[in-house]
């Protein structure tokens, strides 16, 4: 099998981990995290209660030797925009992927940033993007605070945390266990389990239980927890999920009786194919839409496409399938966008 193509996709992180290509060795225990058990922690992981485990290592081994991965163009082109230096409502710029600018009652948050070549530990193999930043890293606005939802190197990446420790110095806002990742970076931290919040000025940063994973190489699964984010402040309440499986709608269900109406909810919808492998740890954007419709949000954001080949389906087919989702469950189009680098949206009041 050519190894190059071997070496991609959001799940060859558990590849990587079973051969021994991560640094480090194998230590007894949690890496990241030593605290009391609870129900979605057993002591050793973090795991999701009552839902599906995403697939293995057998299941990753059976995908890679037998996926119809759709080819992707090597590069798109990409108009990057200079944002404004704050916003006093909610605009949402997309960088790619699962990095978004989010400039909200004043303040500038970044989404899981990756400025990177490669989604990898590894400079010559792994994911490359496809898609160059649609915000140059020289031309962000000052930033206050980063929502890093969970440590797959797609969404945790230490090269561009090392440089927002330099040029900005933000506070990290993160679930449990994290931190740890972070120690060299030198960053601030808010570390949050499930059912906590930090505050940043005006706004206030609740986790809520998505359903997902972690890793970063050999011996560390799920020893750092993920999450979802709501946003509450004076222009509203915004629901950012970075990596999430559909698990029959719970991580939205609860939403509108917790932080009552959300004026817009960012939600993934790409990497999703084939389902058999990917149902439990990525929905699809048919999954996205009914998540949205059970958040209560009135305006949608689709990421998590387009930047990096994480799985089989074609580039186009996440924002493709979003508009046959929004179309078969009656959602008006204009309502959730599937947002491309560089794309700015001032989110209606």
């Amino acid at each position: 099998m050519d190894r190059r193509r071997f070496l991609k996709g959001d799940a060859w992180l558990a590849a990587l981990g079973a051969v021994g290509l991560s640094a480090g060795k194998v230590m007894a225990g949690n890496r990241y995290y030593q605290g009391p058990r609870s129900d979605h922690f057993d002591g050793l992981r973090f795991f999701n209660p009552g839902g599906a485990a995403p697939s293995g290592f057998g299941d990753l081994m059976r995908w890679r030797f037998n996926s119809e991965r759709a080819q992707w163009p090597a590069s798109v082109p990409v108009t990057p925009t200079r944002p404004a230096a704050q916003v006093a409502d909610l605009t949402i710029t997309m960088v790619g992927h699962a990095t978004m600018l989010v400039q909200m009652a004043g303040l500038n948050l970044l989404t899981d940033p990756v400025w990177s070549d490669r989604a990898s530990p590894l400079s010559f193999a792994g994911p490359r993007r496809a898609t160059q930043p649609g915000i140059a890293f020289a031309d962000l606005p000052r930033i206050d605070a980063v929502l890093l939802s969970h440590a797959h190197y797609d969404h945790l990446d230490l090269p561009t945390l090392h440089r927002l420790k330099a040029a900005h110095d933000p506070l990290v806002i993160t679930p449990l266990g994290n931190d740890a990742i972070l120690r060299g970076t030198g960053l601030r931290c808010a570390v949050l389990d499930w059912g906590q919040s930090a505050e940043v000025g005006p706004l206030t940063t609740h986790a809520v239980p998505c359903h997902h994973w972690s890793a970063r190489g050999l011996g560390d699964r799920s020893h750092a927890l993920w999450a979802g984010f709501v946003v509450t402040g004076p222009t509203g309440t915004l629901l950012h999920i970075g990596d999430t499986g559909f698990d029959q709608g719970r991580p939205y269900a609860t939403l509108p009786e917790r932080f009552g109406p959300l004026r817009a909810a960012i939600l993934p919808i790409g990497a999703y194919a084939p389902r058999w492998f990917m149902a439990a740890q990525h929905q699809n954007p048919d999954e996205a839409v009914q998540g949205f419709r059970l958040s209560g949000a009135r305006w949608g954001i689709g990421h998590h496409w387009g930047t990096f080949q994480l799985t089989d389906e074609a580039r186009e087919a996440p924002p493709t399938d979003l508009a046959q989702a929004l179309a078969a469950q009656s959602v008006a189009p204009d309502r959730f966008r599937a947002l491309a680098p560089g794309e700015v949206w001032a989110v209606p009041a």
